[in-house]
């Protein structure tokens, strides 16, 4: 029997991430057969074969992930990679799962968030962007930056040639911190893994880190903003492993669009880095119909 290829790319990456934790082998208990022939019996056969495929499959992915290898080419890596785990949907899917639609891993949960703000855009981006937390617009609609530091990142992204839905936005922490104050350590540690295996799927060029919590964050560096900015970083997420080979892209630091809203003057330094990103990555700023009043 067949197995539909989203089943079948979330079963198997769920089984690869739990290799990666280092659980496993997982084994299916034996159930007795009836003595009399079972009509369902075909079928237990046949999802049995499937598990046993999918076990074997999640096995040699992860020896795979691990082991160095001869052939680096773009060819060798899509050999490595089953065809199935190409579809990014259904594995930001699983990851949300995991999650869990109440999630209490951290204290942000007992102290008044509404949902899990996920992230949104393109599986397939080659530009994400990762800012800091949910706010409170974002906690009652489920989506990352759609209140006004949102509609200013909106047009950021319009400035760059590129239209919302062909980046991918994301926050370091998936709840609303009450207030909106900065998330605490642990609670950016608890959330860490979920988005180092976003980022994993989604396979970015770029990152953008927005503001101080996010670059500070993800760099592992405590320095001031002036220090960050400016400058392309290397950067490979912990854990996240592509075809075997570790997940290597570029990290730019810039102003959060809520301390844009505050410090306009900050516009920009800001619109200096998102031309970087801009030239790394082939794009161009989209002409302006001329003003007949101000040609």
């Amino acid at each position: 029997m067949t197995l539909d290829p989203n089943i079948r790319a979330a079963l198997l990456e769920r089984l690869q991430f739990y290799r990666e934790l280092g659980v496993g082998p997982l084994y299916r208990r034996e159930v007795s057969r009836p003595t009399t022939p079972d009509p369902g019996a075909e079928l237990i056969d046949g999802l049995a074969a499937i598990a046993d495929e999918l076990e074997a499959e999640a096995e040699t992915i992860s020896e795979e992930s691990y082991l160095p290898s001869a052939n680096t080419g773009a060819s060798a890596k899509a050999e490595r990679r089953p065809a199935e785990l190409e579809d990014r949907s259904a594995r930001l899917r699983l990851i949300l799962d995991d999650i869990g639609p109440n999630c209490q891993r951290c204290k942000l949960a007992k102290q008044g968030r509404k949902q899990i703000v996920f992230g949104t855009g393109a599986p397939n981006a080659e530009l994400m962007f990762i800012g800091e937390g949910p706010g409170a617009d974002e906690d009652a609609q489920g989506l990352p930056f759609v209140g006004r530091a949102g509609q200013l990142l909106n047009n950021m992204i319009a400035a760059m040639g590129l239209k919302r839905e062909q980046v991918y936005i994301a926050n370091i922490v998936k709840c609303r911190p009450p207030g909106n104050r900065t998330p605490e350590r642990d609670e950016c540690e608890t959330c860490s893994p979920f988005l180092m295996r976003q980022i994993s799927v989604i396979q970015p060029k770029v990152i953008v880190a927005l503001g101080a919590t996010a670059a500070k964050h993800l760099l592992g560096l405590n320095d001031s903003m002036a220090s960050l900015r400016g400058r392309f970083y290397d950067f490979s997420p912990p854990g996240t492993l592509t075809g075997g080979e570790p997940l290597e892209c570029k990290l730019v630091v810039t102003y959060h669009p809520a301390f844009l809203l505050r410090d306009p003057r900050q516009k920009k330094e800001a619109w200096k880095d998102l031309q970087m990103v801009m030239r790394h990555l082939g794009l161009s700023a989209p002409k302006r119909e001329a003003n007949p009043e101000n040609p």
